[in-house]
């Protein structure tokens, strides 16, 4: 069942920090309108046959606006300063390509940067000052990163890494964990 009269925040203002993050939101924020699709297509809808009902003028017509309305939200999303770098753009494909390859990067960029956060990711340990909490948050922090770089990540793997890195004053309740799951 649709909600009706439902219209979520407007994502941040991407200002040149956080692309990833932004990113997410963003692509959540055009699948709400159902704009998603027109930004990842290049194809224009087909033009209309010869004498179209009023049901194919208004398919038509809601076709080629969504181009324009996936432009305007993905504009009015960014600050003055990023717009300007997209504002030559003219479908809403070559702006979100323009804004990925500059704060992305191209695909060795991103590749590079995945291969030093996984070797962040297994440097991990946990120093004597720090709490669990704080360990796990900064375990999560480059689990995330890796994430939003598009890479899957197994849970049972952060799990172990928890569990291997410890201080030596909590192999006690490890131990005892472990004997509860067997």
């Amino acid at each position: 069942m649709a909600l009706s009269g439902f219209s979520p925040a407007a994502p941040p203002i991407f200002s040149g920090e956080g692309y990833h993050i932004w990113v997410v939101k963003m692509r959540t924020y055009l699948q709400a309108f159902d704009l998603w699709k027109v930004v990842n297509s290049v194809i224009e809808p087909a033009p209309l046959r010869a004498n179209p009902t009023v049901a194919q003028i208004r398919q038509h017509v809601d076709e080629r606006t969504k181009r324009h309305k996936a432009m305007s939200c993905i504009q009015n999303c960014v600050s003055v300063v990023i717009f300007t770098r997209i504002m030559a753009c003219e479908t809403p494909k070559q702006a979100w390509d323009r804004l990925k390859e500059e704060f992305q990067g191209t695909e060795r960029t991103r590749q590079q940067q995945l291969l030093n956060l996984r070797k962040d990711f297994e440097n991990l340990k946990m120093k004597e000052e720090k709490t669990v909490k704080q360990y796990s948050d900064r375990i999560m922090a480059v689990v995330n990163s890796i994430k939003l770089l598009g890479e899957q990540f197994n849970e049972a793997r952060i799990v172990e890494k928890v569990f291997s890195t410890l201080l030596e004053r909590y192999e006690a309740k490890i131990s005892s964990l472990e004997t509860q799951e067997t």
